[in-house]
């Protein structure tokens, strides 16, 4: 009787586990002990598809006939003593597993195998790297010597080309500390704060055009230009103007080709009609020309509104008459167009969008303030109302004296918003419609936020060379 109730005891202890797993038992052979055990399937309340095993009744049965089948199943390795029940592990939160771990440690099993990643095509290395967001690359820069030395690299800068181009950065300005630039990452949301090495001291440069990832600098004096990659510090000073023309002008660049390495142009303006072009391929300021008579002098530029660039030709904004003026850099011509701007409208720019002209300003009506989205039409020369910014934002400028500026007008805009109670720094995305909050510019190891002065946006390039 006592082999009996142990025998009971083991086979309930295997319907609770079959209870439990559903599992199919594995086909055994005519000469395993256990094939006398009679197998079907049996409706699962909630697992249909299982296979369940369904043991003869014991009590039918003398305890010696299944004694000696357990006792031959022992024997022939068959049967294992079974372990007593533990239930299955429940599943732990991410914090509780992480427990223990000390900072920065890495498992055994994601620990890369230097057997496998030794053979790894050099030619690889350049086109991945490419691929890494901006500031993870300079973090890659000080493993190697070799890794370092890829902004030299011409296949690397190839593989940089071959990329699209991202969303655009923005270099800025602040009032506290003119000489220290702060750069913005959109697709991060931070800041970076690069030192302007190359300056000379106390001197203040000011952002004032971009193109190629490359930032062009004018001295406060209007006097002296400078070309910069933020990213590498890739400085130059540009010779001096053969015009002497210091009052103050509007500046624009463009490529010669699809990069930096085929050179770039700048030009700049004045108000009396004044202008030269830079070459970068022969290092020296030319005239090519002067300005038409169908064009009214002088020139009532907006300072305010930064050039946009589309092609090689470069777009000014004037208020008197309120239009567009423009030059190609190629045929050299320029080009006046008389476009009214919408009513109630102030602190207007030029802004652009894959060759589309677009005009952003603030629109003000009775205590009213909202920032709106224009888009020029091309058969009409009007302006026409794309978008605006959402209302509830809106609310925060009722009954305030705002003013806006335009940091950033190349697909990506970035708006600094401020009054005497506020100071508001926003992003458009002209695809995609979206308004994004900026985080407060704040220095490293500081805690008071910087108000932004100026700023241009520029394509991040780790290849561009001034």
């Amino acid at each position: 009787m006592e082999g009996l109730a142990m025998l009971r005891q083991l086979i309930g202890q295997l319907q609770d586990l079959l209870h439990l797993y559903g599992s199919p038992p594995p086909p055994l052979p005519p000469s395993s002990p256990f094939h006398l055990l009679h197998l079907h399937q049996l409706p699962h309340p909630f697992y249909d598809h299982h296979r369940r095993w369904c043991f003869p009744n014991i009590n039918e049965t003398s305890a010696e006939d299944y004694y000696s089948l357990v006792m031959a199943a022992g024997k022939s390795g068959n049967c294992k003593m079974l372990e007593p029940f533990k239930p299955p592990p429940s599943k732990r939160s991410r914090k509780e597993r992480n427990r223990g771990k000390l900072p920065g440690s890495t498992p055994a099993s994601e620990v890369m195998d230097q057997e496998i990643w030794k053979e790894f095509p050099e030619d690889l290395f350049e086109a991945v790297i490419a691929r890494l967001p901006i500031a993870t690359f300079f973090r890659f820069r000080s493993v190697c010597r070799k890794w370092n030395s890829l902004l030299e690299s011409q296949s690397f800068s190839h593989h940089c080309a071959e990329i699209p181009q991202a969303n655009p950065w923005f270099y800025t300005i602040t009032h506290e500390n003119m000489n220290v630039g702060a750069m913005y990452d959109p697709s991060t949301k931070k800041w970076h704060h690069p030192t302007i090495s190359f300056l000379p001291a106390k001197m203040i440069a000011l952002p004032v055009a971009s193109v190629g990832g490359l930032v062009c600098f004018l001295d406060i004096g209007h006097r002296n230009f400078y070309v910069c990659n933020p990213l590498t510090q890739s400085f130059k000073e540009l010779p001096a103007r053969s015009v002497k023309v210091w009052s103050r002008v509007a500046v624009g660049m463009t490529l010669n080709g699809n990069s930096t390495d085929e050179g770039y142009k700048i030009l700049w303006v004045g108000c009396d009609g004044e202008y030269e072009v830079y070459d970068s391929v022969k290092n020296s300021w030319s005239r090519p020309g002067s300005m038409p008579s169908n064009i009214k002098l002088p020139l009532s530029l907006n300072f305010r509104s930064q050039a946009i660039s589309i092609d090689s030709t470069l777009y000014f904004m004037q208020s008197d008459p309120e239009g567009i003026v423009s030059y190609n850099m190629v045929s050299g011509v320029w080009k006046q167009f008389i476009i009214p701007a919408p009513i109630h409208l102030s602190d207007h720019t030029l802004a652009e969008c894959e060759g589309r002209i677009m005009l952003v300003g603030l629109l003000t009506k009775n205590a009213a303030t909202c920032v709106c989205i224009w888009e020029l039409q091309k058969m009409t020369l009007l302006w026409k109302e794309v978008d605006r910014m959402p209302n509830i934002w809106c609310l925060e400028f009722y009954g305030k004296h705002v003013r806006m500026s335009c940091l950033g007008n190349k697909g990506l805009f970035m708006l600094s918003l401020r009054s005497r109670q506020m100071n508001r720094l926003v992003t458009y995305n002209v695809m995609s419609r979206e308004w994004m909050k900026v985080p407060g510019c704040v220095l490293p190891r500081g805690r008071k936020r910087q108000w932004i002065a100026c700023g241009t946006a520029f394509h991040p390039c780790l290849t561009a060379t001034a």
